[in-house]
């Protein structure tokens, strides 16, 4: 066993005297890198800047203590800012504003949802959703990000439709404020230097934190804080009438008076369709990227702790209702994030805690601070963030493991570009379902699965599959391992099995993978027919037949 339970760290008022030292520190540095991104995500979203610090601080203040993970950190994603945009303007029909407050409204709707999700143990539905068609939908969004923020990164102004701003980029290049792109390409130029170069003196400094700092600097140079002068940008209906000021067209707009930042929802159309969209759409796609990234930070702990799903995806939807009822964005488990705070040595979630912390002293004692950031640098951010989610790289990863995952990966794309967030990812699922049964799993195997369980002897237990194992029936498979004693051996015996998705492929492989770090054995047993890719994980068609 690589961890025994008495060397993890321990957790509450005890883990804080025993590593603060830590979490401090990682809370800080993860504070730099939330700052940028919570006010860039908060504006993508159509929401004024301060609704993203708000959600992150409440994900540190308050769903850290609540939660049920170690050391994710909560906050806003950019993998939300498609629907929470999309609700903005449905919802308002052109005034900001009122869309703003409609949205609140759905994310409180929603949030309740989540909460009553993770009480009635939901967190395992997001198995239910293959993860090509996860992988469609999360490139979908980055592509969706970067076709928006493009132009703001070149300081121009577009309207119209995704396609339409798609095709407008050529023009937005010939056209662009030459400052602001100026601002704009050196954040993305520090990004890209930032993400090729291993060094590790480039790697102490956050990334985010050094295009701030320039876009500032080259903001001064220009002068940009007296020139394009007008009421505080399209933000200045955030603010009360009497706070409202003069200010650069092109620099994030916030109030000083931190108090004024707070707004409330109106549930005026709670009886419209479009209301219950946004809230399927938020709660949906938040709960979805909540769970795998708390997850996917899971395999990252130097400790091998595993989240209780449940928990935190209740705790998530407590959050959310908070930041929904006083002006802020949903918040997720953030993987980025997460991830800089495994690296930067963090032990509990008193990191995510003092990141919460660090933001509501800065935002308190630093506003103008904060209102010298270019808008450019923020959206070099979210470009950047979106061309992680869409790059070269996760098409050439999908195409890796086949043919058919490739294809699905692909036509949710197309549809979440061409329709929306919710029926792109059911047409994959769909397309996926039908799949399934052209190769020949019969119908009433698609939702439900057939396996034997048992315990061999008092050292090893036994999993017979019979039939086939997909996406859409392995739950019940997932939980009954969940719940075997560890130090076994277990033994998989595929030999029965007729065809396994990649789905559950990758299941059985991470099964497999923690089940020995905790100092257990497993052996998998019966050989592929039909392999469908030469990756290891890829779906396959084995020695058996599928149950009539």
């Amino acid at each position: 066993m690589s961890q025994h339970v008495s060397s993890f760290p321990q957790t509450g008022l005890a883990g804080l005297k025993e590593n603060w030292q830590a979490d401090l520190l990682s809370g800080f540095l993860v504070f730099l890198i939330a700052l940028p991104l919570c006010l860039g995500i908060a504006m993508a979203s159509g929401f004024p800047p301060t609704a993203g610090i708000i959600t992150a601080m409440i994900g540190g203040l308050v769903v850290s203590r609540i939660n049920g993970s170690y050391i994710t950190i909560n906050g806003p994603a950019a993998g939300l800012i498609v629907v929470v945009l999309s609700a903005v303007q449905e919802l308002g029909k052109g005034d900001a504003m009122a869309g703003y407050r409609y949205a609140l409204a759905a994310i409180v709707i929603a949030s309740v949802i989540q909460t009553l999700m993770g009480i009635f143990k939901a967190g395992s539905l997001s198995a239910f959703f293959p993860a090509s068609v996860v992988h469609g939908m999360l490139a979908a969004i980055g592509i969706i990000i970067m076709v928006k923020q493009i132009h703001v990164m070149l300081g121009v102004t577009v309207k119209g439709s995704l396609f339409e701003s798609m095709a407008q980029i050529p023009a937005s290049l010939l056209n662009m404020n030459p400052e602001i792109a100026v601002i704009g390409f050196s954040g993305l130029a520090i990004l890209i230097l930032w993400a090729v170069v291993n060094n590790k003196y480039f790697k102490m400094v956050p990334a985010p934190l050094v295009v701030v700092l320039v876009g500032i600097a080259l903001a001064r140079a220009f002068d940009l804080e007296h020139q394009h002068m007008y009421l505080f940008l399209p933000d200045a209906h955030f603010l009360p009438h009497h706070e409202a000021t003069v200010g650069p067209k092109f620099l994030v707009a916030i109030s000083e008076d931190f108090m004024a930042s707070f707004y409330f929802p109106d549930f005026g159309k709670v009886a419209s369709l479009k209301f219950w969209e946004a809230v399927i759409s938020i709660c949906l796609v938040g709960s979805l990227e909540s769970l795998l990234s708390a997850t996917a930070v899971d395999k990252l702990d130097p400790y091998k702790r595993h989240s209780d799903l449940n928990r935190d995806l209740a705790a998530v939807g407590l959050g959310n209702m908070v930041a929904g009822l006083i002006g802020g964005l949903p918040m997720i488990a953030e993987i980025v994030r997460s991830s800089a705070n495994v690296n930067n040595g963090a032990k509990t979630g008193w990191a995510n805690f003092f990141h919460g912390l660090f933001l509501l002293i800065f935002v308190g004692l630093f506003p103008r601070l904060i209102h010298s950031i270019p808008l450019s640098a923020l959206a070099a951010l979210l470009v950047f963030t979106g061309y992680r989610l869409a790059s070269p790289k996760s098409f050439k990863h999908v195409l890796s493991i086949g043919t058919e995952q490739f294809a699905l990966f692909v036509i949710t794309i197309i549809g979440v570009l061409a329709t929306d967030l919710l029926v792109g990812v059911l047409i994959g699922i769909l397309v996926k379902l039908a799949i399934h049964i052209i190769r020949g799993v019969p119908f009433n195997n698609l939702f439900k699965i057939n396996f034997d369980l048992k315990q061999a002897n008092p050292e090893t237990y036994v999993l017979e599959l019979q039939g086939s194992a997909i996406f859409s029936n392995f739950l019940p498979l997932k939980k009954a391992l969940s719940q075997l004693e560890t130090g076994k051996t277990v033994i998989l015996d595929l030999s029965d099995g007729f065809l396994i998705d990649h789905t559950v492929m990758e299941f059985l492989h991470d099964f497999m993978h923690d089940y020995e770090i905790t100092g257990g054995h497993c052996e998998q047993q019966g050989a592929p027919i039909i392999p469908f890719s030469g990756h290891a994980l890829a779906a396959r068609i084995m020695a058996g037949r599928p149950q009539q």
